[in-house]
């Protein structure tokens, strides 16, 4: 028996604690910006369908397996891919290495989730003290946002430094949270910061949702007409593949699966407690927050104000425009626009926080369990690589970087990971076991139909989107075909070469930590 198998594994202090923990890992920023524009775009009322298809399919069945192997794996002293695997293998030893992608996702999302988190507590800032001001009175947010983010030299900025000066807040903020460790850092931050944004969306949502017409000059630009943009179904959609895969991913971005974040958080349980309604809870949570609240504010407030057609230009220029550049331009019309403004940002800092510390975590968990680091040392070499990526990107944001390492690490890697948890879960572990494994101090047992699904239609499901994507996207992706400047090309290439030395260094730790004894030949039964 190794060292680190008997240590004492820290447990979250309360159900009610690690279900606001999972839920604000999942409620994100993703849930106010990506998910109003990605409907609006993609049949509104209609992509709701195969939204919910792939949440019923996909989202809740990997939650469950992922609840699932994190507690399993937490009673072994393993909270990441590889502990856990290679003890649902029973030591074979390629099992261990297939775990990589359940570290690897999380951690390089963290690299530029803390940058960008540190952009909504920027113009909370500005919020209040009307720093951007002129920029809308000059009709200038999207240069004013250019120029903070450090993608333009204008006027209102000449370089970086208000960007880094907030990096540098929002940096502290996570990894004090993270030195706390379970319960006295996350489980502390999600008791207060969640009911805090819930709070701060539904007065959000209220006060969008009465806006009524804000300019009677054009009567047509209405929250009812909004609302009928933004949920009335365009049932042509349905028969574009792009709008399932779209429908997909927002399922995977919105609840974190795949990732490894539930996986880490779920290996602080005890062996008793709840994995299948707390899952359920966490996830009915998020819906809660992103279709409810986050489909009722920023498209809806955009449409009312400046009519459908130009809410689906918003809606095509991407999430940032609508959170970054037209959001503010909306409060500015607004009695009391300045405080509704920074609740805004206010609530997209507390989504981001809740979001980036659970993206944190399944390295922190990697280095205690294999290295025998303790909290504050794993904190600290996760800290000091963050810090050094996100420099890089800061000043190479101009060129696609940013955009490279969130294609990898949150389009692509999110899928391949949930389709080896899931083969783990239904095949390695099996149905049988893997559901007496969930339901094990369960306060609701799991309806029988989702046996079939785990074991053939998620596993089809998720093979077929990456057949879909590598028939159709993957050459001309790997290849660069749509990047036209060189210089941008040189820089991606750079982005890349990180990407693959952090998932070297993680199989790097790999090897170290079998060679220690960390994954020892398993010869007892599965549980």
């Amino acid at each position: 028996m190794t060292q680190s198998n008997t240590k004492v594994r820290e447990n979250w202090g309360s159900r009610i604690g690690v279900i606001l923990a999972v839920a604000g890992s999942a409620v994100g920023l993703g849930n106010f910006l990506r998910f109003p524009t990605q409907a609006a775009v993609n049949g509104g009322g209609a992509f709701m369908i195969p939204y919910l298809l792939a949440m019923i399919l996909l989202g809740i069945p990997l939650a469950w397996v992922e609840w699932t192997l994190g507690r399993y794996g937490g009673q072994h002293s393993h909270g990441t891919g590889p502990g856990v695997y290679h003890r649902l293998a029973k030591g074979r030893p390629w099992a261990k290495y297939l775990g990589i992608a359940a570290i690897f996702a999380p951690t390089v999302i963290t690299f530029y989730y803390v940058y960008i988190e540190g952009w909504t507590l920027a113009f909370s800032y500005y919020s209040l003290t009307g720093g951007f001001k002129d920029a809308i009175a000059a009709n200038e947010m999207s240069s004013f946002f250019s120029g903070f983010i450090g993608a333009e030299s204008n006027s209102y900025f000449h370089n970086h430094t208000p960007a880094i000066v907030f990096f540098l807040i929002v940096f502290v903020i996570n990894y004090f949270v993270m030195y706390k460790g379970i319960q006295g850092g996350i489980e502390k931050l999600t008791r207060i910061g969640m009911p805090i944004l819930i709070v701060c969306g539904i007065l959000l949502a209220i006060r969008v949702l009465t806006l009524g017409t804000p300019d009677p000059a054009f009567p047509d630009r209405n929250v009812t007409n909004a609302l009928g943009f933004m949920w009335n179904p365009n049932w042509s959609a349905l028969s574009d593949v792009k709008v399932w895969l779209a429908a997909t991913g927002q399922i995977f971005f919105s609840l974190s699966v795949g990732m490894g974040c539930i996986m880490a958080y779920a290996s602080y349980l005890r062996k008793d407690d709840d994995v299948v309604l707390s899952s359920l809870t966490a996830t009915t949570t998020n819906q809660f927050v992103e279709v409810v609240l986050g489909g009722s504010i920023g498209i809806v407030a955009a449409a009312a104000f400046y009519g459908v057609a130009q809410a689906q230009s918003i809606a095509s220029s991407g999430s940032f425009s609508l959170g970054f550049i037209t959001m503010p331009l909306i409060f500015e019309q607004i009695p009391f626009g300045g405080f509704f403004a920074f609740v805004w940002f206010l609530l997209l800092f507390i989504a981001g926080v809740t979001s980036s510390v659970s993206l944190i975590q399944p390295a922190i968990t990697f280095l205690k369990d294999e290295l025998d680091l303790s909290q504050n040392q794993a904190v600290t070499i996760m800290g000091i690589v963050n810090f050094l990526v996100t420099a890089f990107l800061v000043f190479t944001i101009q060129w696609g970087t940013l955009d490279e390492m969130d294609f990898w690490a949150a389009t692509v890697c999110p899928v391949v990971a949930a389709t080896i948890m899931v083969f783990f879960f239904s095949y390695v572990l099996g149905i049988k076991q893997g559901f007496a494994e969930m339901e094990h101090g369960a306060a609701i047992q799991v309806p029988r139909i989702f046996r079939f699904v785990l074991k053939y239609i998620t596993p089809t499901y998720l093979v077929v989107l990456l057949v879909i994507w590598i028939s159709t996207e993957w050459w001309s992706v790997v290849t660069l075909e749509k990047v036209a400047d060189s210089a941008a090309r040189n820089w991606i290439w750079g982005a890349r070469a990180i990407l693959a030395a952090v998932a070297v260094t993680i199989g790097w730790i790999v090897v170290h930590a079998n060679r220690a004894g960390k994954f020892p030949q398993i010869t007892e039964g599965k549980r």
